[in-house]
């Protein structure tokens, strides 16, 4: 290897120095100060609105998927519940996309992103989601809450008649879109993590500098525990120890980790692919052919509650609160349950994602828990661990974001035990989701 040269040392010793001042001079400028203290205060008023959003939200799913079936008579949903409530789902989303500014917001088969934020598209953002979301969509309310963090801070810009300029839009949208989305995910970190890859910070030269770096530490985390382990050395640590109920990994656990995450990552592709394939066929017939899709989600959770004599919200929901359910009781899900919630929920979140308004997280989660869960039986992996794997592998390869997944599956996990196995399982399966061939709708739509 050559030896550096003087100048490139001095080059590169005077780099971190030039680029502190250029940051020291950014934060005492008055305008950024202002834009920064402005972006303190919309946090209140946005945070607000978001918790009341999700309230509505979870008010009307209860009202339509239990409290409306009691009153008629039946103690649980019936299996052909989905079909009516998803046609009115497609007709109001139709009719927003058709009608409204914004039409609604963006149709999630593109991806998550913060691109085209308004104020002017909210009225459309809040209805195309209450007519999504609670009625069954097999999506989640991350995608209407940046749009609407984003649009309600540039509304009070407007109304307190700050000036408009293309930074401060750029640096509320995102402040008022992280306030909105640590609504959801209860912790400020999730957000700010999520909105930096979504935001596309750094772009292709962040992913190829942080996953080295994440790929790495993943490993030597395996490497310590392990070693740990069968030495019986201790290198110290941060850990309170304050439990200790999730199982301690082993190589089976790795292993069978990093072939779930390939796997996933194949699934994954193909279901996106067709969620981009059915977005297509939408944009041609928007009134006609959202309402078809909302229908065809609607048959694939009406066959899995007849099939499996389930609800038929396991399939029909962003699965956020059956995600729950699974977790706490893993074995009352048979085999032919399990395979029949992938299949429908995997088609139905194809169709939802190309059709109605709605975020991508939430059944992603949902389908690699419930993968783990399948999988669990096999030699040397257990529950905890093929659940960990499963989010952490569907989340990447679905978002495309692999350091917001492991955050976001470790603070669902509510412990650092499965940290290794979570960095593999999401680093490998965005690496093959990224490997995969992109298919021409992608290609055209860019990234």
């Amino acid at each position: 290897m050559a030896e550096p040269s003087a100048g490139s040392e001095a080059g590169a010793g005077g780099a971190q120095p030039r680029q502190a001042d250029r940051l020291r001079d950014i934060l005492r400028s008055p305008g950024y100060l202002k834009v920064l203290v402005f972006c303190a205060l919309i946090g209140i008023p946005v945070s607000l609105a978001s918790f009341w959003f999700l309230v509505g939200l979870h008010e009307l799913e209860h009202v339509l998927w239990v409290d409306l079936p009691r009153g008629l008579g039946w103690s649980a949903a019936p299996w052909w519940w989905p079909l009516p409530l998803l046609l009115v789902a497609g007709v109001i989303v139709a009719l927003v996309a058709t009608r409204l500014p914004g039409g609604g917001g963006h149709i999630p088969a593109s991806g998550l992103h913060t691109g085209g934020v308004s104020s002017r598209a909210l009225p459309g953002v809040v209805l195309a989601a209450a007519a999504s979301l609670p009625f069954g969509a097999v999506l989640g309310p991350e995608a209407p809450l940046i749009a609407l963090g984003g649009g309600l801070a540039l509304l009070f810009r407007d109304l307190v008649r700050a000036p408009a300029t293309p930074q401060s839009t750029a640096l509320l949208g995102a402040a008022g879109a992280a306030a909105a989305m640590a609504a959801i995910f209860g912790s400020p970190l999730v957000a700010g993590v999520l909105l930096i890859e979504v935001a596309g910070v750094g772009g292709p030269q962040l992913f190829a500098v942080m996953l080295p770096a994440l790929l790495s530490s993943g490993v030597g985390a395996v490497i310590f525990t392990g070693f740990g382990r069968w030495t019986g050395f201790d290198t110290g640590g941060l850990s309170l120890g304050l439990a200790a109920s999730s199982p301690r990994l082993d190589a089976g656990d790795v292993l069978w980790s990093l072939l779930m995450a390939v796997a996933l990552a194949a699934v994954l592709h193909v279901v996106l692919a067709s969620a981009r394939l059915a977005a297509a066929y939408v944009r041609t017939d928007v009134p006609v052919r959202t309402v078809l899709c909302a229908l065809g989600a609607a048959v694939c959770a009406a066959v899995y509650a007849l099939v499996t004599d389930r609800s038929p919200a396991d399939v029909a929901s962003s699965g956020q609160a059956t995600l729950s359910e699974l977790a706490a009781h893993p074995h009352s899900w048979g085999v032919g349950a399990l395979v029949a919630v992938l299949v429908c929920k995997g088609v139905a979140y194809a169709l939802c994602l190309g059709s109605l308004r709605g975020g991508p997280i939430f059944p992603a989660l949902f389908l690699g828990a419930a993968a783990g869960v399948l999988l669990a039986p096999l030699p040397g992996l257990g529950v905890v661990p093929g659940m960990a794997a499963g989010m952490a592998a569907a989340c990447a390869a679905t978002l495309r974001l692999p350091l917001s997944s492991v955050v976001l599956v470790v603070l669902l996990l509510g412990s650092s035990d499965m940290i290794p196995v979570v960095i593999l399982a999401a680093v490998v399966a965005f690496v093959t989701a990224e490997l995969l061939p992109v298919g021409p709708a992608r290609a055209g739509a860019g990234r």
